[in-house]
């Protein structure tokens, strides 16, 4: 009994904070509108009032302001209205929202059913409230159809339901009648079937005893609606009939309720981000795979809530394709246990190929649950993601990678081809692998959680940092930034402001073939034979390895994810021996994947902590006298095998990957692999610093000089021995394999270029 009495004074308490909500119901005379009301007024549990301004003035016909000061009384009483009016003007509701506040929710219920059933219901009526009806009613509802404006979102309504048959009227009475007091209703834009409107399409009915648990769904604020209606269509056809709203339970209220997730709040009508990219991402190894739901859903909210100080204006979306998943409910509970902010992190319903086109909610980047050959097939989100992609995305697959290991990730962009890229908006996907507990597949771990546990929280630590990496070169692809390298302006698609430090494999394949550095950059975009797993395969084929990938904040806001395979080879050399040309007790040496010269090494110092030129201190000295020493010991084995060779050892400025390292290149610069100015730049101008300079500055100054390689690479293309311009790289290709003019004086002073004893080209 006490516990009885409590819940009756806390369901009060609730009563007396519920929202009341002004309903402005449009349509054109015969639509429905009262017989709407009515039906509302009398079955549904919360307090309604109608408002009729054909009624108003004692049951006889009056005026707008009776029937806003009529509203105004009822709103202030904690009872919800229903403005029975046409409405089918915007400067005829205009004043009907404004009573919308903080307290007050407005919503619009359009009643659109065709010109012709409404000219026929009011011809035929008798005993019509306002008198419309016989043969003037025809004239009259033609006449105010041609003035019909359908409403929008922007004129302050935080709900929108379009009806536009009796199936949909019917569905929406069910609704409104089992809404009771305490309960709310999603926000956006539901059931406008116009193809040219970015709404959500439908709405079905709410029914009861849903056995999901409260917590299952989050959505968007645009495509909540969808969820509740998914509620009541799966219960539909398990139970094998439909239920009513008048039969809604205390459970479905609530299921419903979770859609209204405050981190969706920011989520426009048509279903973009109003202030951030999102990551739909399915729950990793739960259905094929058979991961315990229980085991993953507390790793995935670790690492969301690692991820949660990264995110700046994203948003992370786990996605189900069911109101009743136990992936869903499990999550969303743990999650607001942690506290994790619900703007940043919501689960939502929804088939993760159709989020945008069918739920409103636009996903820029979506994660598959992939399987280790990156191949379309065998079922689940794998087999959907392929199917809706289309062929472009086995091909753009194909150039990062050719297989996956447990616990890794490669980010693919999709090309614009692709229906998923021009239906949905998906700019990229990225394929993760999580452990297997599935017999029937590959790799099983035969129920070893320890190792399950380590393999999927890598593969989450390597999703999210894919996804920010690509965030990161969105972001400055639409902004000026002074320190940013520049990408050339006269190239449409390859302009972008990405620093150095901050590319990824995220822009769109003209990125990627003009972006800084290819020689370092294209490591991420270009696929292996070998089995990609290991952090020098991330170095060859752009996936991301999150193994040791634990940062502190300043070094993970800097550095993408593809960024770090070089620190991950120069922590780890022993993972890599097969790959290295060799390994020492402070550096480790291997050639650059995509060479800009006939040689081209890669000396990489295996200290941790010194990222690039910027970090490097007096206390460094040494380690770079070993760099410079091991560097120049391969030139000389290069020259003893071909002595026309001239090497130039350095380092970029501003290196695109993580991890100091000094590049050996010789300076034929003879490559299919420089292929634009800012290849040719990198390496012929003061961009790149030689090891003996730094040396020198490093042991003076205590720190390098940093050039200005805002302009150095954005310069015109010159010969890097006589100095001549050209316009392009075929052209400057086709000069250098000829020039024969000595090389400049700057760079023969200070043993800056390293030649056979008995090269032509020393002086």
């Amino acid at each position: 009994m006490e516990m009885d009495i409590d819940d009756t004074c806390k369901a009060k308490g609730e009563e007396e904070k519920a929202k009341p909500i002004v309903v402005i119901l449009m349509g054109a005379p015969g639509s429905g509108k009262s017989t709407f009301c009515e039906h509302v007024v009398r079955s549904s549990a919360r307090p309604w009032v109608r408002v009729c301004q054909d009624t108003i003035n004692n049951g006889k016909a009056g005026t707008k302001v009776q029937c806003l000061t009529n509203a105004v009384s009822a709103l202030k009483e904690g009872k919800s209205v229903f403005i029975d009016r046409c409405n089918l003007e915007k400067e005829q509701r205009v004043d009907f929202v404004k009573l919308g506040s903080p307290q007050v929710e407005v919503h619009a219920v359009v009643l659109d059913l065709p010109t012709k059933l409404c000219i026929s219901r009011s011809v035929k009526r008798t005993g019509h409230e306002g008198n419309l009806q016989g043969g003037k009613a025809a004239a009259v509802v033609n006449r105010m159809l041609q003035k019909k404006e359908l409403p929008k979102l922007s004129e302050g309504f935080s709900r929108i339901l379009f009806c536009q048959n009796e199936s949909d009227i019917h569905a929406a009475l069910d609704m409104y009648s089992g809404f009771g007091p305490l309960d709310t209703l999603p926000h956006g834009c539901f059931g406008q079937k116009k193809p040219d409107t970015k709404v959500q399409l439908g709405i079905m009915k709410f029914l009861k005893k849903v056995e999901a648990p409260s917590n299952a769904g989050s959505s968007a604020s645009s495509i909540q609606g969808s969820a509740a209606s998914q509620i009541i269509e799966e219960k539909n056809s398990c139970c094998g009939g439909k239920e009513t709203a008048s039969s809604l339970t205390r459970t479905a209220r609530e299921e419903v309720k979770s859609c209204q997730d405050p981190g969706v709040s920011s989520i426009s009508h048509n279903g973009s981000s109003s202030d951030g990219p999102i990551l739909a991402f399915p729950s990793i190894s739960t259905a094929d795979f058979q991961f315990d739901h229980d085991k993953a859903s507390d790793i995935i909210v670790e690492k969301v809530e690692e991820s949660m100080d990264k995110l700046g204006n994203t948003k992370l979306v786990l996605v189900d394709l069911t109101c009743r998943s136990k992936i869903l409910s499990l999550v969303r509970a743990k999650a607001a246990q942690k506290n994790i902010n619900p703007k940043k992190f919501f689960t939502f319903v929804g088939d993760i190929t159709k989020l945008y086109s069918e739920r409103g909610l636009r996903c820029t980047v979506i994660a598959n649950a992939a399987n280790w050959r990156l191949k379309p097939g065998g079922g689940g989100v794998n087999a959907a993601i392929f199917n809706a992609s289309g062929p472009d995305l086995e091909v753009a697959t194909k150039e990062q990678a050719k297989s996956l290991v447990p616990g890794s990730a490669v980010v693919v962009p999709l090309p614009s081809t692709s229906p998923l890229s021009s239906k949905e908006g998906v700019t990229h996907v990225i394929h993760v692998l999580g452990p297997n507990m599935n017999p029937q597949r590959p790799n099983c771990l035969d129920g070893d959680y320890v190792k399950g546990r380590q393999i999927l929280q890598k593969a989450y630590t390597s999703l999210f940092e894919g996804f920010l990496s690509i965030v990161s070169t969105q972001a400055k692809l639409s902004q000026e930034s002074n320190e940013t390298i520049k990408l050339e302006p006269s190239k449409s698609q390859g302009h972008s402001k990405d620093g150095p430090r901050n590319h990824s494999p995220t822009g769109d394949q003209k990125n990627k073939r003009d972006g800084v550095h290819e020689h370092e950059i294209s490591k991420k975009c270009k696929g292996s034979q070998n089995e990609v797993g290991t952090s020098i395969n991330s170095f060859r084929t752009g996936k991301v390895n999150a193994e040791n990938n634990k940062l502190d904040v300043s070094t993970s806001k800097a550095w993408g994810s593809w960024a770090q395979a070089l620190y991950h080879i120069a922590m780890h050399p022993e993972r890599h021996k097969d790959n290295l040309l060799e390994i020492l007790d402070d550096v480790v040496v291997l050639d650059d994947l995509y060479p800009k010269a006939q040689k081209h090494l890669l000396v990489l110092t295996r200290c941790d902590g010194l990222d690039c030129l910027e970090d490097v201190r007096k206390e460094h000295l040494q380690l770079l006298k070993t760099m410079h020493a091991v560097g120049l010991k391969c030139a000389e084995e290069f020259l003893d095998e071909d002595a026309s060779l001239v090497f130039r050892l350095g380092y970029h400025s501003v290196p695109a990957m993580r991890q100091l390292h000094l590049h050996v290149i010789s300076q034929d610069f003879n490559s299919k692999h420089l292929k634009n100015k800012k290849h040719w730049n990198s390496f012929t101008t003061a961009f790149f610093r030689d090891s003996v300079d730094v040396i020198k500055e490093i042991s003076n100054q205590g720190k390098a000089t940093l050039k200005d390689y805002d302009n150095l690479l954005s310069m015109e293309l010159r010969c890097h021995r006589c100095r001549s311009a050209h316009p392009n790289i075929p052209r400057l290709k086709s000069h250098t394999s000829n020039c024969r003019a000595p090389f400049p004086t700057s760079l023969l002073q200070n043993d800056r270029l390293v030649l056979a004893p008995n090269n032509t080209n020393n002086p």
